[in-house]
């Protein structure tokens, strides 16, 4: 049984990475580059630091990076922190987890002030130990930072007593330079093929699915028998 469990939060807990996308996407043409909505929510999951070099030069992200991190920081709080909704059954799950004995710890990308909304929203106040956002390192996701801070908040326990959940590419890629295993959910929009591509061993759907999972089967969670994936029809029916 999984004694730690991390975190991702956009697009894993909450239902954001359509916001963020778009976002990102006002603000690049408030700097003079047009991108594709599909283009920008590919990279969503990744920080400032990591999706602005995507789309902007060197030359351009040290004349008007921090710049446009800032219109971008201000306009996502204005427009759309506010739509933002929890996904069904997160603070169940996390009841669930204390209930199993699991400490957990929030990873995430965000910025504090739209992380603390986050734990808000999802009521959560009380059921997580730990919590790091993009804030407390140097580099976001996919470099590992943000879950080796994590994992040292919990006390760097064994990665076989821990589990990483995330919505992204990003997150898996994250989690493996740790050697974290990482099971992907499906709600933040990723095709499951490149999630699985990127490392993540079970996809499931939703918090939704992870609670009713490990109600059924606390004791195989999340992995199944003999680390298998808990159903088989994971892989092939979504």
């Amino acid at each position: 049984m999984v004694k730690y469990v991390v975190f991702d939060v956009d697009g894993t807990l909450v239902d954001s990475v359509d916001e963020h996308a778009e976002a990102w996407r006002r603000a690049f043409l408030e700097f003079g580059r047009d991108v594709p909505f599909a283009h920008v929510r590919s990279q969503i999951g990744k920080g400032a630091d990591q999706l602005i070099p995507v789309f902007f030069n060197d030359e351009e992200v040290e004349r008007f990076g921090k710049q446009l991190e800032e219109y971008r920081t201000q306009l996502f709080l204005k427009d759309f922190l506010p739509k933002i909704r929890a996904f069904p059954k997160v603070r169940e799950l996390f009841q669930r987890l204390r209930k199993e004995g699991c400490r957990i710890a929030l990873a995430s990308s965000a910025k504090e002030e739209e992380l603390k909304h986050y734990v808000k929203i999802c009521r959560l106040e009380g059921l997580f130990e730990e919590v790091t956002s993009k804030d407390e390192v140097d580099k976001s996701k996919p470099h590992p930072d943000i879950f080796a801070a994590a994992m040292k908040r919990l006390g760097n326990p064994d990665v076989s007593d821990t589990v990483v959940v995330g919505d992204t590419p990003y997150d898996a890629l994250a989690a493996g330079k740790l050697s974290l295993p990482t099971l992907g959910v499906l709600c933040g929009g990723f095709p499951a093929e490149d999630l699985r591509a990127a490392g993540c061993r079970v996809l499931m759907k939703d918090p939704a699915e992870l609670l009713a999972r490990l109600e059924a089967a606390p004791r195989t969670w999340p992995w199944g028998e003999a680390g298998l994936p808990a159903a088989p029809e994971d892989d092939e029916s979504r």
